[in-house]
């Protein structure tokens, strides 16, 4: 059997539990004999990871996604100012609720490793932090929203797929695409859980690394297109409709909770998400005010970045590169998905992976479908921003923090105190009620409205089920 340890850590109430040769929390290898310790080794080296520096490239290259195509076309409904601003803006306070979903889980773990709970077959979900520590109506909640933003962000992978493939092979239409991808996606059901997605996060952001610098680099190579115009913002509804995009863009922490239970030390998250972020915005930034620049109000009617741009090696290889990094972030979006249906069907605790991933195939089945009825890659993110993102990782975050430490008793023993840099528990009181404010008023409400217009728009122009969405005339 292999040994034990417990660690305390001082600066909270925080108690974790490490076995040797396990993974912390999800299970593991303990006990390995040593003729397996080298194959184990290498293993782990690209297969089992849960290192801050795991954490890390998981959140950047999940937050960093098929977004990264569609900022451009934002900018050109916000103007540049406006463009710039909302995503530092965002950004920002992306990485605030972040921190305060990192909190309640720690606060939840915590609580329940006192009580004796063994976490190393069960991987903590959002919606049991809401439900161990406010009830089964927060639980609810959080499970509503929760799951249907990761359906639709699995729907955007996989729309995002087929818009990129088209523009290297256009000998099939996007449709026809889709259904190719969702085959391919679909071999996701096979990879366990986030430990396993070491090399994948690793590789997903050089991925997108060189996408984001390919783009800036050949919008300024390519210099301004004749007669280029920049009249954004030029009406209500593009410019919140463009916010909202950058409002789904930083919310993509709605992975968060999987991400911290598969490191070995998730107490250590707290300020990952903010440096994710601040990578993330060295790529999107530029990309997007480049691609503005050369090209203005031609974007608004091309939400693909890529499809203004001329064809090269290089673009083909950012193409073929986006499709990589699509795949690895239709698994982040999924894998959540995963886990509440093996629960839901009991298979989630010491069921073997051939056994799971044929478990896991019934929840491919409808993201397949909605990627086929709805294909308009660009509005579909502010849509989801709006409705889905607005409340799962801004409004209620921020909720539950302050009903969690409402009461006296739970400020004073809580695991993780606000900074005292922060206002300590009235500053942190005060930024949760401005996000809720902010998010409630422009988020879901004006970006709500704005973004439902443009979307019945593409319904009204392309249609339901359209084979190709913003392709040009054949000749």
């Amino acid at each position: 059997m292999a040994s034990e340890k417990v660690e305390t850590i001082v600066a909270g109430n925080y108690v974790e539990m490490e076995r040797e040769g396990t993974a912390g929390s999800g299970g593991g290898d303990a006990g390995a004999a040593p003729s397996g310790r080298r194959k184990l080794a290498v293993s782990s080296l690209f297969w089992h990871g849960g290192s801050v520096y795991d954490a890390w490239f998981s959140c950047a290259s999940n937050q960093v996604a098929q977004v990264l195509l569609t900022l451009p076309y934002s900018f050109s409904q916000l103007g540049m100012a406006s463009g710039v601003a909302f995503q530092v803006f965002y950004g920002l306070m992306g990485s605030w609720t972040a921190y305060l979903i990192s909190v309640l889980y720690v606060e939840y773990r915590t609580r329940r490793e006192r009580d004796k709970v063994d976490f190393r077959n069960h991987v903590i979900q959002w919606f049991e932090v809401l439900d161990g520590l406010l009830g089964r109506h927060w639980r609810n909640a959080g499970l509503l929203f929760n799951c249907t933003f990761l359906l639709f962000g699995s729907v955007i992978q996989l729309i995002a797929c087929a818009s990129n493939i088209y523009y290297i092979n256009d000998r099939l239409d996007k449709r026809t695409w889709t259904y190719i991808f969702g085959a391919c996606c679909a071999t996701t059901v096979f990879v366990p859980s986030f430990h396993n997605y070491r090399v994948w996060s690793f590789l997903g952001l050089l991925m997108t690394s060189y996408t984001a610098w390919y783009l800036t680099v050949a919008a300024v190579v390519h210099g301004k297109v004749d007669g280029v115009t920049h009249t954004g913002p030029s009406k209500m509804v593009l410019y919140f409709t463009g916010a909202t995009n950058i409002l789904y863009t930083f919310g993509g922490h709605a992975v968060t909770v999987e991400i911290m239970h598969a490191m070995w030390k998730p107490q250590r998250f707290k300020m990952i998400y903010l440096a994710a972020t601040l990578y993330v915005l060295t790529l999107t930034l530029p990309s997007a005010a480049a691609m503005y620049w050369a090209f203005g109000d031609a974007l608004l009617d091309h939400s693909n970045a890529f499809a203004l741009l001329p064809r090269t090696g290089w673009r083909d290889a950012a193409v073929v590169l986006m499709l990589v990094h699509q795949f690895i972030t239709f698994g982040f979006a999924c894998t959540p998905l995963y886990f509440v249906w093996e629960k839901a069907i009991g298979v989630h605790h010491g069921a073997g992976v051939l056994r799971r991933a044929l478990a896991r195939l019934p929840v491919v089945l409808p993201i397949w479908f909605l990627a086929v009825i709805f294909p308009f890659f660009g509005p579909i993110n502010s849509t989801v921003g709006s409705f889905l993102v607005s409340f799962t990782v801004y409004i209620i975050p921020a909720l539950a923090h302050m009903a969690t430490f409402a009461p006296a008793s739970a400020r004073e023993n809580a695991v993780e105190r606000p900074p005292r840099a922060l206002g300590g528990w009235a500053g942190t009181y005060a930024a949760n009620c401005f996000v809720v404010a902010w998010v409630l008023v422009v988020g879901f409400g004006f970006g709500g409205w704005a973004s439902t217009v443009n979307f019945v728009r593409q319904v009204d122009t392309f249609g339901l089920f359209t084979k190709c969405y913003q392709c040009p005339p054949r000749h």
